[in-house]
């Protein structure tokens, strides 16, 4: 892409000692814009006047939108009238479909999760079902997108599938009506322990507010607690209003949450607690990892600023920015940042660099030498830039060993898809224990699916190795080479046996999800939750939840 050629003009009126460059650097601004708008416009239309072949014109101009804003930040997008839907979904939790996950294996598309209570759910479909066709459409060698769309559509209207199911000599037929579905931000709640709740938020739509207000009170009611464990962990954020009402549960009204601020003035905001708190005097400790963004910062960042609640987990994501959605035409939208956000201590926790991240995105370690000091409202030390920092800290000692390995070939899936057909009945999530019979029948099924995996680490040896015979070395370092290879090549037999805990671990939340679904997925979890057992030893000892808040004249038990 030709640079653009900025042009100063500067005029010298040699009869006036004062001079106005305000009007001339708007008109150069605006001579800016329509000058490229017009070099874009040319170069399109001689492509097509000349070009050797039919040219996609909307995926090229698709194509030109998305590489001129992925020079941006990362959350500046484009979304055509196609997307609309996903727009609508992101915001609301709301679409109008079958109420089911699905996902691409080899060539074919299968339900991956039906939700609980929705229509796919109601009227039989289970994971594991292939689909060969919907409303008379064969989908082998389609995506997943493709698929979705099919499967969405007009409340009402009759959805026919056609299905292949283990255990079945001969596919399923299933009609039943599309229905409008809303996804509840509260996947779960319960009560953990003696007066203490837990919550777990997925999401910041416009009733996650309401939702979590409606779980407190249930909780409340029935089972009279006094504390509150709000998961938000991998909760990649959304709305702010609802992230500021639910601060307002537990801080009184008027009380500064965020504020925003954009090169336009418009986006200058101050957004303030707008109600009474319902919940005052309950004490609270928020769940967070890596995966924590935007509206979930926050909540964490603003109830730590405020020293109204305890931090537990890893370093957020470090998302500092905000985004408007703005139709610009023909169905399509841009969601554009517009401004960065702060919170009650004055900082921001945007990453300093949001173009150099982990691989999933989260931001690496920043030095203190690169951040500020903040003080918070009981005058704690925190920092801006990279994220919310826990006042618990956490960390996620899962390795990457041979658990993630068979999870990635979806045997796990396959496996529990096979367990059901024998197994008409399990115990509960709170009681359910695999047995060494079903482990011993797993690792049977590894084997007669010639389970095998290539290491990073090998792939890597092999790049090392490679490169030792271009530069002649490979020969006199053959012994070492040999001796680690032999040390790089995995054992699969021991491998299983050393990450036993972890891969019965993941059977068994696959093998409990296809009975008691989403919430007995995550009411199993929480039986082994480092981190929720971290909230939970600081609510029963008062002494030192106060101690991290800095809170003075408690009397608790120690």
């Amino acid at each position: 892409m030709k640079k653009i050629i900025k042009i100063s003009i500067f005029i010298f009126c040699l009869s006036s000692s004062s001079v106005a460059f305000g009007a001339s650097t708007v008109d150069q601004h605006s001579f800016r814009i329509s000058k490229n708008l017009s070099i874009f416009n040319s170069v399109l239309r001689e492509l097509d006047l000349f070009y050797v072949d039919t040219l996609n014109y909307d995926k090229m101009v698709n194509t030109t939108i998305d590489n001129m804003l992925e020079k941006l930040d990362p959350y500046t997008v484009y979304l055509p009238e196609a997307e609309t839907d996903d727009l609508t979904f992101m915001t609301t939790g709301e679409y109008a479909g079958i109420g089911a996950l699905i996902m691409k294996k080899g060539n074919q598309i299968c339900i991956s999760e039906p939700y609980e209570g929705m229509p796919a759910q109601r009227n039989g479909l289970r994971a594991g079902d292939i689909i060969l066709q919907v409303d008379g459409k064969n989908v082998e060698g389609l995506s997943v997108s493709e698929v979705s769309a099919l499967l969405k559509g007009t409340p009402g209207t009759t959805i026919k599938l056609k299905l292949n199911r283990a255990g079945e000599k001969k596919p399923l037929e299933i009609s039943f009506p599309r229905e409008k579905i809303q996804v509840n931000p509260v996947s779960y709640y319960g009560v953990i322990s003696d007066k203490v709740g837990y919550v777990l938020l997925n999401e910041f739509t416009d009733r996650a507010a309401l939702e979590l207000k409606n779980a407190v009170n249930d909780m409340v009611n029935k089972n009279q607690i006094e504390s509150l464990v709000l998961d938000i962990r991998n909760n990649g954020g959304g709305l702010i209003d609802e992230a500021v009402k639910i601060v307002g549960y537990f801080e009184p009204k008027g009380t500064e949450v965020v504020t925003t601020k954009g090169k336009n003035k418009d986006a200058d905001r101050t957004y303030k607690t707008p109600t009474e708190p319902i919940f005052p005097q309950m004490k609270l400790v928020l769940l967070v990892n890596r995966s924590s963004a935007s509206a979930s910062e926050i909540v964490s960042g603003s109830i730590q600023d405020l020293d109204r609640g305890v931090i537990v987990g890893e370093r957020t994501f470090g998302k500092g920015l905000v985004q408007n959605i703005r139709p610009i035409g023909y169905g399509g939208h841009l969601k554009v940042t517009t401004a960065k956000y702060y919170i009650p201590s004055g900082r921001c926790i945007q990453a300093i660099d949001y173009s150099h991240r982990n691989e999933d995105g989260s931001v690496g370690h920043i030095p203190d030498s690169l951040t500020s000091e903040f003080k918070t409202k009981n005058g704690r030390i925190v920092r801006d830039g990279g994220g919310i920092v826990p006042d618990t800290l956490t960390k996620d000692d899962r390795k990457l060993n041979i658990a993630y390995y068979i999870y990635a070939q979806n045997l796990y899936f396959d496996f529990a898809t096979l367990y059901v057909l024998s197994h008409p009945k399990i115990a509960s999530p709170s009681e359910f224990s695999l047995s060494d019979a079903d482990f011993k029948a797993f690792t049977d099924y590894l084997v007669e699916k010639k389970f095998t995996y290539t290491t990073q680490t090998e792939k890597y040896y092999k790049e090392l190795y490679d490169m030792a015979k271009e530069e002649g070395l490979d020969k006199s370092a053959k012994e070492e080479f040999a001796a680690l290879k032999a040390k790089l090549m995995p054992d699969i037999t021991k491998s299983i046996v050393e990450n036993k805990n972890e891969i019965s671990e993941l059977l068994s939340l696959e093998i409990i999800k296809r009975y008691y679904y989403q919430k007995g997925e995550i009411q199993y979890s929480l039986r082994t939750d480092k981190d929720l057992k971290v909230a939970l030893s600081l609510l029963k000892s008062g002494g030192r939840y106060n101690g991290i808040l800095k809170i003075e004249n408690k009397t608790t038990n120690q």
